[in-house]
């Protein structure tokens, strides 16, 4: 590991600890050459997962584009920034639970909208909006009834 200051590529580990729950190793180190200290964090390098858009193409799971269709649905609703977040890190133990490398965004936008339902009709019926394309309003009614019917 190179120092930040001088550049010199050896140092000692002065302290090491875990953090974020044990995915994430906290190492203070000291540079043999300057003795100024610096911090590294070591993670486990992740294999990107690909998300299997509805026309075949593939591109990387972005947690932050999800998020933001979800904060859109649960606009001036009384959602808070946690719950929002929390339904992006369940989606995301799910995936690496039951699934590889590659997931169809049919999947994710599903259990978005499940989860929704059991929070707030109004972001669910919102985030489902978007999400099936709503062609007319027979559509989108044929999905309050379904909604209303619960």
């Amino acid at each position: 590991m190179k120092c930040p200051f001088c550049k010199h590529d050896d140092d000692k580990v002065i302290d090491s600890r875990s953090v974020n729950e044990s995915e994430v190793i906290r190492r203070r180190r000291e540079c043999v050459k300057c003795n100024r200290r610096f911090t590294t964090y070591e993670r486990v390098e992740e294999i990107p997962l690909l998300v299997i858009k509805k026309n075949g193409d593939r591109e990387q799971f972005d947690r932050i584009k999800l998020l933001n269709g979800i904060q859109k649905a649960c606009e001036k609703r009384p959602i808070s920034a946690e719950v929002q977040d929390q339904i992006i890190s369940d989606l995301e133990k799910h995936i690496d639970d039951e699934f590889d490398r590659e997931i169809p965004s049919q999947l994710i936008g599903e259990f978005v909208m499940q989860k929704l339902s059991n929070i707030d009709e109004v972001a669910y019926v919102r985030f489902a909006s978007v999400y099936r394309q709503f062609k007319d309003i027979n559509h989108f009614m044929s999905e309050l009834k379904t909604l209303l019917a619960k």
